[in-house]
């Protein structure tokens, strides 16, 4: 089954650049494609220096709506929004003051590779973090989700003027330029060896795998201690790997009743309301998404956004946001004018009290709206 590497670095124009981010592009293109992917053939994908967020979040969609191994090489800088607190892999037009709307969000990430089968997913990363982004790594550590194998590191705010060289990544990618990828661990731990001799990197937060939960951040790498497997029963099969299998199997109606099922049991043991429910409603409307039911996707993401509004969350909360910009999204991708139309009332309401990050969403709804109302009008 073929792989596919997404190559993606960025970092903001002018006296706002930590990292030479872009520099690192070359060295990644001379692999060959089936070597940054760990398979026989492999799909390759580029951004470099993205502006739009909602440029990277449609590219890492399709990335991991892909069936076989993903790999993500993420080369560039975090930086914090003051407002909420999150972390952001800056663009090309972030600023300290624009993060929130031309960053794009870390918690997007595991967002979008939640329903990866467990194993397929790596992402190696070469970040820079400015001062703010810094002073908060002890106490907010990165995450990709408990299905995906982090691995790379966070070096401070460069001391001199001129821009850090991603040098993890570099010497990731010229190990991988050999055409022999051994295990990530094992790449992982040596291209931050080389980085550290000839960068002279200190003091970097260095990202490996941890409990499934999280990833343990060191400051230094970590001295090698053999652990013997735990005695413990087999884990039970899981529902989210059962989903995938069908959704790849192209099963669409069983991986939706699937994810009802657990809805319901989610719903009859913690409630309406529950992160555990909404979970399973965000699964379905992504399940939908995948099976191409644009209608049905938006009217799942309307209610989950409802939902999380009715049970206390605020209208810039990210879940919030995220959901709002899913169903917007959804929506516009809507071929039947008239179940749009039947939509986009609730949407432009919601719009209202969410406007999200980007301007003009709630006037690209009611301009939406007007234009499927002249549509249905015209019709005989």
């Amino acid at each position: 089954m073929p792989g596919t590497a997404l190559l993606i670095a960025a970092s903001p124009a002018g006296k706002g650049c930590l990292v030479d981010a872009a520099s690192v592009l070359p060295v990644l293109a001379a692999v060959a494609p089936p070597v940054l992917s760990g398979t026989d053939t492999a799909n390759v994908v580029e951004l470099a220096d993205p502006v739009e967020p909602q440029a990277v979040l449609t590219r890492l969609r399709a990335a991991a709506a892909a069936p076989g191994p993903l790999t993500v090489f993420l080369t560039g800088q975090l930086q914090l929004d003051r407002r909420q607190r999150l972390p952001h892999f800056a663009l090309a037009r972030t600023t300290p003051a624009t993060v929130r709307y031309t960053g794009f969000p870390w918690h997007w990430i595991p967002e979008e590779l939640r329903l990866r089968p467990p194993g397929t997913t790596t992402v190696f990363a070469d970040l820079h973090a400015d001062p703010e982004m810094w002073r908060h790594l002890p106490t907010g550590p990165l995450d990709c989700g408990p299905a995906v194998s982090l691995y790379g590191r966070v070096a401070p705010p460069p001391g001199r003027r001129a821009p850090a060289s991603p040098a993890y990544m570099k010497a990731l990618a010229t190990l991988l330029r050999s055409g022999h990828r051994p295990d990530p661990a094992a790449l992982h731990e040596q291209a931050l060896t080389r980085a550290h001799t000839e960068a002279g990197a200190a003091g970097d937060v260095v990202l490996t795998p941890g409990q499934p939960t999280h990833h343990r951040m060191w400051l230094t790498p970590p001295p090698f201690t053999p652990v013997p497997p735990p005695a413990v029963a087999p884990a039970p099969p899981d529902p989210h790997a059962a989903l995938t299998a069908a959704v790849q199997g192209g099963r669409h109606a069983q991986a939706d009743t699937l994810a009802a099922q657990w809805e319901q049991a989610a719903l009859r043991e913690h409630g309406p309301g529950s992160e555990e429910a909404l979970h399973w409603m965000e699964v379905r409307a992504d399940l939908a998404m995948l099976a191409g039911d644009a209608g049905r996707s938006c009217e799942t993401w309307l209610a989950v956004a409802t939902a999380r509004l009715s049970a206390g969350r605020s209208p810039g909360d990210p879940a919030v946001e995220a959901a709002v910009d899913r169903a917007h999204h959804q929506w516009g991708r809507m071929r039947e004018a008239g179940r749009a139309r039947e939509l986009g009332p609730a949407l432009a309401a919601l719009r209202e009290r969410v406007p999200g990050r980007r301007a003009g969403a709630l006037d690209h709804v009611r301009e939406h709206l007007r234009h499927l109302q002249r549509q249905l009008q015209s019709q005989p």
